[in-house]
């Protein structure tokens, strides 16, 4: 359960059940989490977690890092989510009928929250990529670990903590900036 990575990819391209189960159980988060970091829905997700399985499968043999096949992973998951990010039509079908709003102050509370909200995330889009990308994995439920984090933004695992804090401080600036 506890093999080196290297020693799981080369019984996985054996075609080992057991080592191709124990890779999918050690990244499964980190592939998730790409996913999420991309604002992927529930099955959009799971679409992308699917190919990333079967583009390691089919690639398996062309791993040179075995070691290193955690960052192999979350290039293929990003890869992959671009792929369904460009696929995606960007229409909006809505059937809600408008709401009655028998309590004002339950229809103040929704509106107040909804002008956060909104106002959050266009703080959030002023981000740079990055910013974006590790607060979004940070908050992904179920969420991945700092390894995990690392492998797939590049970043070394001492560097995730302080470089969060600077991307909220920078998020702070922006609702400032936007209240002022």
């Amino acid at each position: 359960m506890d093999a080196p990575l290297s020693q799981l990819v080369e019984r996985a391209r054996r075609r080992d059940e057991r080592a191709w189960a124990e890779l999918v159980s050690r990244h499964a988060g980190l592939v998730w989490s790409v996913a999420r970091a991309h604002r992927l829905g529930e099955a959009d997700a799971a679409d992308v977690a699917q190919a990333t399985w079967m583009t390691l499968l089919e690639h398996i043999h062309d791993v040179r890092e075995p070691a290193a096949v955690g960052g192999w992973i979350a290039t293929a998951a990003r890869r992959e989510c671009l792929r369904v990010l460009r696929r995606r039509e960007r229409v909006v079908i809505s059937a809600e009928a408008p709401e009655r709003a028998d309590d004002a102050a339950e229809l103040d509370a929704r509106l107040l929250t909804s002008e956060r909200d909104r106002a959050l995330w266009a703080a959030f889009r002023r981000l740079g990529s990055r910013d974006q990308a590790l607060l979004r994995m940070l908050t992904a439920d179920p969420a991945p670990s700092y390894e995990e984090i690392g492998a797939a933004l590049g970043m070394p695992i001492g560097s995730i903590g302080p470089t969060r804090a600077r991307a909220l401080e920078r998020l702070r600036r922006q609702l400032d900036a936007q209240v002022a």
